[in-house]
């Protein structure tokens, strides 16, 4: 390691973030590859993975997907005529996530625990999405990582799939969003 003494002046270090205060190739990579195997395409290649680490999302999602905004046509689930929204317990940085990645045009509905006056665990999300969506309870399913996830599933009534955890109750479980088709209609 070279640390010659220097004559600077530092009054402030900046630092960049992936890559230096944190060590972000693996959540950068996770990322990328779920919006792979939402749009069915194959996982990220190593020079790909590279362009992605250190480009904005704008210029990853393009040099991905291309320059047409074709995500929408990809989408598996919307081309079989199933309706997708999402129940999340986030807050004001939803809005920020669907237009980072351009996710709008994926979804119909988007709730968060801001459109809502009891967030999950309680049924008022599912409801809310049921209702709006004009669909019988048996019509939707949920997906989810959590324990509040499976008991979000539960309270509102409605199958529960349960994504990379099997430690949680459900009526099906995902290693991969895709395999999804395999169990719709």
């Amino acid at each position: 390691m070279n640390t010659q003494k220097t004559d600077w002046k530092i009054r402030c270090v900046i630092y960049d973030c992936d890559g230096v205060l944190f060590d972000s190739l693996e959540a950068n990579t996770k990322l990328y590859n779920d919006l792979c195997a939402i749009v069915g395409r194959s996982l990220l290649r190593e020079e790909e993975l590279n362009y992605v680490h250190t480009h904005t999302v704008f210029e990853a999602l393009h040099f991905i997907f291309g320059k047409e905004n074709d995500l929408e046509k990809k989408e598996r689930l919307k081309e079989r005529g199933i309706l997708r929204a999402i129940n999340t317990n986030r807050t004001t940085s939803m809005k920020y996530i669907m237009e980072r990645f351009d996710l709008w045009p994926c979804f119909e509905m988007v709730v968060t625990a801001l459109d809502v006056k009891n967030p999950k665990p309680h049924p008022e999300s599912i409801e809310k999405i049921v209702k709006e969506l004009n669909l019988n309870k048996e019509e939707a399913v949920f997906v989810g990582d959590s324990d509040v996830d499976q008991q979000t599933a539960k309270s509102s009534a409605i199958k529960f799939i349960a994504y990379k955890n099997k430690e949680i109750a459900s009526d099906a479980y995902l290693e991969d969003h895709l395999d999804i088709l395999k169990l719709l209609p």
